[in-house]
């Protein structure tokens, strides 16, 4: 399985990137996996919080491979159990499309950048920081993966 995650910014928080990487090494066997960090936009005096929305999805626009099934990870999106998850992920596999996932930044994603995703997916109706999504997003990625293998990580 192939999976590209887009995503704004840098992970600040030590205990997060440890948690990534460690969920990335499990990843490691049965997916390929790779990041695009783009730059998270500073508001200034002259960036209001729109302009800064706008000028992101535009950087993510540009990385966005239309061949791939596009999930953009949004707080108004879909949600979905874990089950509903990994049947997604195996069907995308089962028919060799790769996935890319969106992490946008501190202020969420454009309009422009929803409009491209093949769907629009919500982690919890809590909110979380974005660098949060990236840990608990590849674990999910993992959880699929063990569900879909059959293996006992998702009990």
């Amino acid at each position: 399985m192939k999976i590209t995650i887009i995503e704004i910014g840098k992970t600040k928080a030590g205990w997060i990137e440890e948690g990534v990487k460690s969920l990335e090494k499990q990843l490691a066997p049965y997916a390929s996996l790779s990041k695009i960090d783009l730059k998270e936009t500073r508001i200034a005096k002259t960036y209001t919080l729109d302009r800064v929305i706008i000028e992101e999805g535009q950087s993510i626009l540009r990385h966005i491979d239309s061949t791939h099934f596009t999930v953009a990870l949004d707080e108004t999106g879909e949600q979905m159990n874990s089950l509903k998850f990994a049947e997604l992920l195996k069907q995308k596999q089962d028919l060799g499309t790769p996935i890319t996932f969106i992490i946008g930044g501190p202020f969420g994603l454009s309009a422009e950048v929803k409009s491209h995703a093949n769907l629009i997916l919500s982690v919890s109706e809590m909110t979380f920081t974005h660098q949060m999504i990236r840990l608990f997003l590849l674990e999910q990625i993992y959880r699929a993966t063990t569900i879909n293998l059959g293996k006992e990580y998702h009990h």
